[in-house]
């Protein structure tokens, strides 16, 4: 199972892109949907994050959005 997850939602374009980044570097991930998973949603609300996509990962600080900068940092 994939230590990086990734909380988005339906027809969010910076989740896609997100995805599709993480996708070409095959990079494995777990998609969450948080408008079919309010525990999730909660959760991204507690980290204090209030748009989508959020990145969260065990080796480094959470963020949100399509953060090209950070997604580039979890290319092996």
């Amino acid at each position: 199972m994939s230590k990086i997850t990734i909380y988005s939602k339906p027809n969010c374009s910076q989740c896609n892109f997100t995805k599709r980044f993480l996708d070409d570097q095959k990079i494995a991930y777990q998609e969450i949907d948080v408008m079919q998973n309010d525990d999730a949603l909660q959760h991204i609300k507690e980290l204090g994050f209030l748009s989508l996509p959020v990145v969260e990962g065990p080796d480094f600080e959470s963020f949100n959005g399509f953060n090209l900068m950070k997604l580039k940092q979890l290319v092996p």
